[in-house]
């Protein structure tokens, strides 16, 4: 069977030394989204807006020294400590599409972050995103240490 664009989807996976609480409330704080909303790693910024209630919004511009990648989407689902659910609208991803995050205390002081996203314009996206979301993971880990 051939996947079409729509049923295109990823998953990463990080286990992070910090308590679950601290984990989740960095994805909804927009001071420390800044320092691990960062796909390019060091050699990106962003800045970022959100109104963290369910049916609010967020904006994050991503920006390297030449260009800028803007991203928005609105909050799903904020179950606290334990599950995110946003849509992500950007240049690579169809408008519908939808990120879940789910944060699972796996030992004292260890958090795991499983994040899912659905519905890419192409496998080149959906790859592209694999390796940005496994940088924002790396950038949230040592903005959390």
């Amino acid at each position: 069977m051939v996947e079409t664009l729509n049923e295109l989807e990823l998953t990463v996976s990080r286990r992070i030394a910090a308590p679950r609480k601290a984990v989740f409330e960095a994805w909804l704080s927009p001071q420390m989204m800044e320092k691990f909303m960062r796909p390019g790693g060091s050699g990106m910024t962003s800045k970022v807006t959100n109104d963290p209630v369910k049916g609010g919004g967020f904006s994050i511009l991503m920006a390297t020294a030449d260009k800028e990648i803007p991203h928005s989407g609105t909050y799903l689902e904020i179950d606290p400590h334990s599950r995110l659910a946003f849509t992500w609208q950007s240049p690579h991803s169809l408008d519908d599409s939808v990120v879940t995050i789910d944060f699972t205390e796996v030992e004292a002081g260890v958090t795991e972050v499983t994040l899912h996203q659905v519905r890419f314009r192409s496998e080149d996206a959906r790859n592209g995103h694999i390796s940005g979301w496994t940088t924002i993971l790396d950038c949230l880990e040592q903005a959390i240490g």
